[in-house]
């Protein structure tokens, strides 16, 4: 028994020890390419916050500039964002902030706070040579701002054009609870000790490696941004500050006055749950109070901008006629 015993404790501390070392391999391993990612060519125009840089990318000519804004925990949205905005950067002029946290923009390490995260967007679009009126393009979690934007500055937003957002009061009714919050946070460490590189797919959507609206250079440089910015502070923390973020904008007035184009993304294998279901009865519904707004179905998953960016380019220049 004894022995047994002495056997199963040494099999233990054999497997710790090999734990331990192999995550002190990823760590070192991860800072090893941090440090060169760090490097990487910066594409856009970088605004300064105290020390602190926000990213800008523009693109194209005309008399409206479409401001794309990514949803949660897209990395790198200046690639991921490509193969939709290069279409309305065709005939339109078009701006892709990459808010702190995100893409070339440092991590603030900050609150996240909605009237920050405003302010330093309409503030990097303007000393980036974008001015107001916008049509903005949120995608999931910047629908909040989006929103709160028109709210605050009806006079800046001619229009947006919603990709499967997140309507403010959303994420008001469906706090997070303590076990996702746990969720966020114990994923925010694993990051810091490097392990999301042991899983590639959950750090960058391999439908922007398949597709070819990147070229080779392109699909090097969004992989590096994912992981150099997976799930930090800034990212981590946009989602605990969901529910204040969210009540702001839900105790202000509805903007009427600004003409929304709700596009929902349904898959065919989530087309009859109660989620989908209930995600276009909220659009309609507050489609319903707006003086302009329209919902229309599109066939794909939430990332929606990868699998129909020739409709959705065509509805919005429809919607914004």
């Amino acid at each position: 028994m004894r022995k047994m015993l002495k056997v199963l404790k040494n099999i233990f501390f054999t497997f710790i020890a090999s734990f331990l070392f192999v995550v002190l391999a990823v760590f070192i391993y991860h800072n090893y390419q941090k440090g060169k990612e760090s490097s990487l060519i910066n594409v856009g125009t970088s605004i300064d916050f105290n020390n602190k840089e926000i990213n800008v990318y523009t693109e194209g000519n005309g008399e409206d500039t479409y401001v794309f804004m990514s949803g949660s925990g897209i990395a790198a949205p200046v690639y991921e964002f490509k193969g939709l905005y290069s279409k309305f950067a065709k005939e339109n002029k078009i701006a892709v902030i990459e808010r702190a946290g995100y893409g070339y923009s440092d991590v603030f390490h900050d609150d996240r706070d909605i009237d920050a995260i405003l302010e330093q967007s309409r503030k990097s679009l303007m000393e980036s040579g974008n001015k107001p009126p916008y049509i903005l393009v949120p995608h999931s979690l910047s629908g909040i701002e989006a929103i709160y934007w028109a709210q605050k500055y009806p006079s800046e937003v001619k229009g947006i054009i919603a990709l499967d957002i997140g309507l403010p009061h959303q994420y008001v009714t469906h706090k997070m609870g303590m076990v996702d919050s746990l969720t966020v946070r114990g994923v925010n460490i694993l990051t810091k000790m490097g392990l999301h590189r042991l899983i590639p797919s959950a750090v960058y959507n391999p439908e922007v490696i398949r597709q070819s609206f990147l070229t080779d250079h392109e699909k090097e440089m969004y992989k590096a941004l994912s992981y150099k910015q997976f799930f930090n502070d800034d990212m981590e923390q946009e989602l605990i500050q969901s529910y204040n973020n969210g009540k702001k904008s839900f105790n202000l007035p509805l903007p009427k006055e600004t003409p929304i184009l709700f596009l929902d993304a349904v898959a065919d294998e989530n087309k009859n749950s109660k989620y989908t279901i209930q995600k276009n009865e909220d659009y309609e519904e507050f489609a319903g109070k707006l003086l302009k707004a329209d919902v229309i179905k599109l066939k794909g998953t939430h990332s929606i901008y990868l699998y129909a960016p020739d409709e959705i380019y065509d509805l919005a220049m429809e919607f914004i006629k």
